[in-house]
């Protein structure tokens, strides 16, 4: 890719990661991981809370389904127009101002009068917690040569923690408040959290001087030359798929079929926020060279677990190791994937991000889409099946990689 321009003078994140050494840069890593997964969140508060939302506005289980599905096309949105400018704009500026329309979309959720207000509130909910992406990147740019594996790990496990605690948190929440004070409350996050990486951040200037449309083609034409990223981005849109397909039909078979309170639902997610260990852990491997034999395992990891949900979903302990194991699977695919993205041009990071993370949040739309008519049509056995063949399509895509090389 030809580069569309360069700012002289500025300071990209070569010098940046010179400066942050030892415990300096340990900070701002756990400040970027608690960052990710504070932001992240928000796109998974609505999934447990679904039979409450859905009461509360009188619309169906399909309807309100559609809550996750809007969230996530916002966030796809988001990661296709917003998540570029990491690659033009100052960083710490554009996280922190990003984060604080994120809490004005959170407020306006947690007051919103009738269902069609609060769908649209959702949609910039996930327009704006794209931060998460912006992150990421820039947790590669300060991780020291060799080592990107091992410090992108420890940021993502910030975000499947905060992916998975947002249900335990929202559920918890709803107990003592209602399904709105989640809203609140996280409103009120993403201002500390946005104050905190306008104080603490180093400052990152990219040295892109192209204007706005430029930088959008050049990310189209990135995903035009990169068919490795196309690879990566297609396998983990289907492990995510997969992924949301549970997580989204999850609550509604726990309090159907297992008569659980919305604490015993948040006791649940916890279980599965385990699978948050995966992330570091492939992140290592990578880095000594078992990515290929560590993806493979994960998409067989990730259909025997959904088979596991399936044929053991009377027993709320096979459920919850299900839960683990598909969470450990996609989330050991992500790692891996975006180390070897990241590899291809480290001075397009954001524009490569944009692309990947833009395609996995499709294929999250367009699964829980799919899930909220499985569910209503087939049940939870649907929804498992479903969540299998994802997977083993994953697997696939891994299977012709493999052939090419």
């Amino acid at each position: 890719m030809t580069q569309t321009g360069t700012r002289a003078g500025t300071s990209d994140v070569g010098s940046g990661s010179r400066r942050l050494e030892g415990r300096s840069l340990r900070l701002v890593i756990l400040l970027l991981a608690i960052a990710c997964g504070a932001s992240v969140a928000n796109l998974y508060y609505a999934q447990p809370l679904l039979g409450l939302i859905r009461a509360s506005f009188g619309i169906s289980s399909g309807s309100a389904a559609l809550v996750v599905t809007v969230t996530q096309v916002g966030y796809a949105a988001g990661l296709a127009l917003l998540t570029p400018l990491g690659d033009l704009l100052e960083n710490r500026k554009l996280a922190s101002r990003t984060l604080a329309v994120t809490a004005v979309a959170l407020l306006a959720a947690a007051v919103a009068p009738n269902f069609g207000a609060f769908l649209v509130a959702a949609a910039f909910i996930g327009v704006t917690s794209v931060v998460a992406q912006v992150l990421i990147p820039l947790a590669a740019h300060l991780a020291p040569a060799g080592s990107h594996g091992k410090y992108v790990g420890q940021v993502t496990s910030g975000l499947l923690l905060g992916i998975m605690l947002a249900r335990t948190a929202s559920s918890l929440v709803a107990v003592a408040w209602g399904w709105r004070g989640i809203y609140l409350i996280s409103a009120v996050l993403m201002v500390i959290v946005a104050f905190a990486l306008a104080r603490l951040l180093p400052r990152r200037q990219p040295a892109h001087s192209a204007s706005y449309p430029q930088l959008v083609r050049s990310t189209l034409a990135v995903a035009r030359a990169e068919p490795l990223l196309r690879r990566r981005a297609a396998a983990q849109a289907l492990m995510f798929g997969a992924f949301t397909a549970f997580w989204t039909a999850i609550a509604l078979e726990l309090t159907s079929q297992h008569h659980l309170s919305q604490a015993g639902i948040a006791l649940f997610a916890l279980v599965g926020a385990a699978g948050a260990m995966a992330a570091p852990v492939a992140g290592r491997l990578g880095d000594r060279g078992y990515s290929r034999p560590v993806r493979g395992a994960a998409a067989v990891l990730g259909v025997g677990a959904l088979i596991l949900a399936g044929l053991g979903s009377a027993s709320l302990i096979l459920l919850a190791v299900a839960a683990v194991l598909l969470d450990f699977a996609v989330q050991s695919n992500n790692v891996l994937s975006v180390r070897d993205i990241y590899a291809l041009r480290p001075e397009a990071r954001a524009r490569i991000n944009s692309v990947y993370m833009t395609t996995v949040f499709v294929g999250g739309a367009v699964a829980s889409a799919l899930t909220g008519i499985i569910d209503q049509r087939w049940g939870w056995s649907g929804v498992s099946m479903l969540g299998a063949v994802f997977v083993a399509a994953a697997g696939l895509v891994w299977l012709l990689d493999l052939r090419r090389r």
